[in-house]
C-alpha cells in the first residue's frame, strides 16, 4: 500500500504524464491559489523530471480577489492589463503547455454583487478570447483540483480542519484511481473505454436526443457534422493528452436552434464563488424564454444575459451513474467533479472540435454549421438514476444510450 506521499507524487506525475503528456523542452504555465502550494511544488518537480524547458507558476489569492470584487472601482473591474493579456499570448505563441488547479472557496463570493463579478469575468474573456482559443486548438493544456482546507470545509463539513483534507485526498485519490496497483496503466485503459463509447455515437450520426428525467422533458437536435468527443484531444503537434483529470465524459455540441423543452439540474452549480440551487431552463428553437433557480438565481441571471449567444447551449455530455465519482454519492461544489457525476449541459458556446473540421472555422462558419457562439460556457448538472436518453438516427431508428442514468450500449 503507497503512503500518503508517494499517492500526492503519483497525483503529480498523472497530470503531467498522462494529463498534460508534456512534451521535452516544452514551457509549461501553471495558474494556481496559494492555498496549493504543496501539491504545486510537486507538479512543477514532475515537470522538470519530464523534460520541462521552463515551468512559471502564476499564484492568485482568494482573499484578495474577494477584497477587489468588493472595493475596487467598476471600471478596474473591466480594465484588463495588456502586458497580461500580451503574456498570455506570448505563451500560447511558444505552444506553452497550460495547467490549471482548481482548488474552489465554495461560496466565497456569495455576498458580492453577482454583476460585478459578470463584468469582470466578460472583460476578461473578451480580452483574451483569441488566444484562449488558439490555445483550445493548438495546445495541451489540463484541469486538476487538489484538496485544500476550504474545499474540505464544505465538502465534509462534519470533520474539521485537517480531518477533513485528509479524507479529500483520500477520496480524491480513489476518484482518480491512484489506488489501483498500475494508475498509468488504469487511466490509459479509462481513456480507451471512453473513446469507444464515443466512436459508438460517432457511428449512429444522430439526428437528435430525447432526454426525460424527473422536471426534464428535453429535445436536442444535432448539427449534421457534429462529432462526439472525449476529455482525450490531441495537439497541434498530434500528441494526445487529457484535458480534465478525472474525466468520465462523451460529449457534443448541440444544434444552437434545435434544442426545445424543459430541463432541470440535479445538482448545485458553484459558479464564480456563488452557489446556484435547483436550476430550471426552458427552451424554444434553442433559446433560453425562461429560467428560475431557488438560489443564486442572479447569478443564473449574468449567465444567461451575458451576451447574444448565451441564451442557448454549446454543450451537451453523456455520463454515466456508474462513474465512481457518481457511485460516491458526495456533491463536491467543483464543477470539475460534479460534471463528472453526471451527465450536463453548457450555456454559451459550443467547443469548436465537436464541429467536424471546427478547430479552423471562423465564428460566422461555426454558426453556419449550426454550433453556438458565446463569450461563455458553463456547464450545470442534469443527470440522475432517473434519467433516460435517447438518440434517434436519420432513418428514425432509436437507440437507448442511457437507462436509469446507466449506460445502455
Amino acid at each position: 500500500m503507497r503512503s500518503f506521499e508517494e499517492n500526492l507524487d503519483l497525483y503529480a506525475r498523472l497530470a503531467i504524464q498522462v494529463g498534460l503528456h508534456l512534451r521535452e523542452g516544452q514551457r509549461l504555465s501553471v495558474s494556481a491559489p496559494l492555498q496549493s502550494v504543496e501539491y504545486v511544488r510537486r507538479l512543477v518537480r514532475e515537470a522538470y523530471a519530464a523534460g520541462a524547458y521552463d515551468v512559471h507558476v502564476d499564484w492568485r489569492d482568494d482573499q484578495v480577489s474577494l477584497t477587489r470584487y468588493e472595493m475596487a472601482p467598476d471600471a478596474a473591474l473591466e480594465d484588463v492589463p495588456s502586458w497580461a493579456v500580451e503574456r498570455f499570448e506570448t505563451l500560447v505563441a511558444q505552444r506553452a503547455a497550460h495547467l490549471s488547479v482548481a482548488a474552489p472557496t465554495p461560496n466565497l463570493f456569495q455576498g458580492v454583487d453577482p454583476a460585478r463579478l459578470a463584468k469582470a469575468t466578460r472583460a476578461n474573456r473578451q480580452a483574451t478570447r483569441k488566444a484562449s482559443e488558439e490555445r483550445l486548438a493548438k495546445t495541451n493544456w489540463l484541469i486538476i483540483s487538489p484538496a485544500t482546507r476550504q474545499w474540505a470545509a464544505q465538502v465534509y463539513p462534519d470533520e474539521p480542519g485537517e480531518e477533513g483534507v485528509a479524507h479529500l485526498w483520500e477520496t480524491i485519490f480513489h476518484l482518480c484511481r491512484l489506488d489501483l496497483e498500475d494508475p498509468i496503466a488504469a487511466w490509459r485503459q479509462h481513456i480507451d473505454d471512453l473513446r469507444r463509447r464515443a466512436d459508438f455515437l460517432n457511428r449512429h450520426a444522430f439526428r437528435r436526443l430525447r432526454y426525460a428525467g424527473p422536471g426534464t422533458d428535453l429535445t436536442v437536435e444535432l448539427p449534421a457534422r457534429h462529432h462526439w468527443q472525449t476529455a482525450e484531444m490531441p495537439d497541434e503537434a498530434g500528441t494526445p493528452y487529457v484535458a480534465n483529470i478525472p474525466t468520465e465524459e462523451a460529449f457534443t455540441a448541440p444544434q444552437r436552434d434545435g434544442v426545445n423543452g424543459t430541463v432541470r439540474a440535479s445538482m448545485p452549480l458553484n459558479y464564480n464563488g456563488v452557489t446556484v440551487e435547483n436550476i430550471r431552463l426552458e427552451l424554444r428553437h434553442g433559446e433560453i424564454v425562461r429560467y428560475d433557480a431557488d438560489r443564486g438565481k442572479e447569478a443564473l441571471r449574468s449567465i444567461i444575459e451575458s451576451d447574444e449567444g448565451s441564451r442557448r447551449l454549446g454543450e451537451i455530455a453523456l455520463v454515466s451513474q456508474e462513474s465512481p465519482i457518481a457511485r460516491s454519492g458526495r456533491l463536491f461544489y467543483n464543477t470539475l467533479y460534479d460534471e463528472n457525476a453526471s451527465c450536463h449541459i453548457a450555456i454559451g458556446a459550443a467547443v469548436p472540435f465537436c464541429i467536424e473540421g471546427g478547430t479552423g472555422m471562423s465564428d460566422e462558419q461555426l454558426l453556419a454549421e449550426g454550433a453556438n457562439r458565446s463569450m461563455t460556457h458553463v456547464d450545470f448538472m442534469i443527470g440522475s438514476d432517473e434519467l433516460d436518453v435517447i438518440g434517434e438516427g436519420a432513418d428514425g431508428e432509436e437507440v437507448p444510450l442511457l437507462r436509469k442514468g446507466r449506460w445502455a450500449f
